[in-house]
């Protein structure tokens, strides 16, 4: 028996929508790499991108246990001698909670060229409004 390989242009690609309003970070975003990588599909393969699209919104509402929002800090670095700087989460909440959903989901998913290309499919929102009405998303509950 020879087991079944995913070929890139075979692959259907949904649309899903997430609502965080209310949701622990880590969990959405283990849940929202679980759909991009492609692994609830039962044509997964490891080496090729068969995921599908995330649109999530009221990024704004996620939620961190304990007392994270005041202790965890993102470091980043800016490529000049003594750059390194540092973000408290609370912060980042503040002027752009998109972007702490999209570094919790892209510190899930593979680091090399197959995982730049996954984070290109996640659409992050502060409100509960989106420009992808086109592509009629369906509701993922989880």
């Amino acid at each position: 028996m020879k087991s079944y390989m995913a070929k890139a242009n075979e692959i259907e690609r949904k649309w899903y929508v997430i609502d965080a309003e209310g949701k622990v970070l880590g969990r959405l975003a283990s849940e929202i790499a679980s759909v991009l990588r492609g692994k609830r599909k039962p044509i997964f393969t490891p080496h090729v991108d068969c995921g599908d699209f995330v649109i999530v919104i009221n990024a704004d509402k996620v939620v961190l246990t304990g007392n994270k929002l005041n202790q965890k800090i993102h470091a980043y670095h800016t490529g000049y001698p003594g750059g390194r700087r540092e973000v408290v989460y609370a912060e980042m909440m503040e002027k752009r909670p998109e972007k702490v959903i999209e570094l919790a989901v892209k510190g899930m998913l593979p680091k090399n060229r197959l995982g730049r290309k996954m984070i290109k499919k996640l659409k992050v929102y502060t409100g509960s409004e989106h420009p992808h009405t086109a592509q009629a998303p369906e509701v993922y509950e989880f």
